[in-house]
């Protein structure tokens, strides 16, 4: 992988360029593009066999993550939640072993602990929260295997549909192929995202732009002392209910309902249609997941009403902290 890099470097040190000379306070030789692409690392993950997110998720898993910090590489939650072994390689093409070391589910952000040395500088933290519409950025995987060149076409919230929600996600466009725990670094050569997904819509509802959405920067700036020290963010756990929905004209089907679950314990089944949590009505993902975790902490109790064909029930979910019903073997 070091022999690609000097093409690499060329391209990375003419986009850091103009951002470098605006900027007198920061000398050039600060923005390093060999050293950012040091940061950026392969991750592979081998599932536990009896993982419940094998269905969905597959048991062999990879993607990029990056280095955040000296021994500890950010990544995206999914690549390795439920995880039995993973496996890191460097840009120089060594691998080592590494172990979960968190997993925020709330921002989805997943951080490995490495249980060896490997080259490469940590990225720093950039400040996610000024990016603007039309800003330029690179995208990096693998090892510094794929640079990107992409804009940021939107900022906006995301609601998915496994009880998951960002305030201000990061939309970049022309759409990267291998996005997942692919590293949106700016001008300056800080770490301004990871990638989650691909989408059809980066430039907003309705529109046909396909792209791809990261999770900000900002939002593991404000964790990662306590994802090291702990192994999750503090605070209380968001309550988490076990279900899978999607909007369809100005309504909340059900389309999945964990195996096991709080929900599907409390009797919920795919095809229901989500009417409302407790007295108030919910029509979107966003309303849902705000009533919902507006409750209280894990372990409250959840009161949906739900339509089942053509009956309307009250069902009561005994909520739970979302870590408790995934399988693997985190370290922390």
């Amino acid at each position: 992988m070091i022999a690609r890099l000097p093409a690499i470097v060329a391209v990375l040190f003419a986009f850091f360029a103009p951002a470098v000379a605006q900027d007198k306070d920061r000398p050039a030789e600060q923005v390093d593009a060999a050293q950012t692409l040091s940061a950026v690392v392969r991750v592979r993950a081998k599932i536990v066999p009896t993982a419940r997110s094998a269905e969905t998720l597959g048991m062999q898993r990879e993607g990029s993550g990056v280095l955040v910090r000296d021994g500890y590489v950010a990544t995206i939650g999914y690549l390795v939640i439920e995880s039995e072994s993973i496996e890191v390689t460097a840009a120089d093409g060594r691998s080592v072993p590494a172990a979960l070391a968190a997993y925020d589910h709330a921002s989805g952000f997943g951080l490995l602990k490495l249980l060896a040395p490997i080259s490469g500088r940590p990225l720093p933290l950039g400040d996610s929260s000024a990016l603007v519409e039309r800003e330029p950025a690179l995208v990096a995987t693998s090892g510094g295997e794929g640079v990107n060149l992409v804009q940021v076409v939107s900022r906006r919230p995301f609601s998915g549909g496994w009880e998951y929600m960002l305030e201000a996600a990061i939309f970049t466009y022309p759409p990267v192929m291998n996005w997942s725990g692919a590293s949106l670094i700016s001008a300056k050569g800080e770490l301004l995202g990871l990638g989650s997904l691909i989408v059809a819509d980066a430039a907003g509802t309705g529109t046909q732009m396909p792209g791809n959405m990261f999770v900000p920067a900002e939002l593991l700036k404000s964790i990662l002392e306590d994802l090291i020290a702990g192994g999750r963010a503090a605070g209380p756990a968001r309550p988490w209910l076990g279900v899978n929905s999607e909007e369809m004209r100005g309504r909340l089907f059900v389309t999945r309902v964990s195996p096991g679950g709080p929900a599907d314990k409390a009797g919920l089944k795919s095809g229901d249609i989500l009417i409302g949590v407790g007295s108030d009505e919910v029509s979107s993902l966003a309303d849902f997941y705000r009533k919902v975790w507006a409750r209280g902490a894990a372990g409250v109790d959840v009161p949906l009403r739900v339509l089942q064909g053509v009956q309307l029930k009250e069902l009561t979910v005994r909520s739970i902290d979302r870590v408790e019903y995934f399988r693997g073997k985190p370290s922390y």
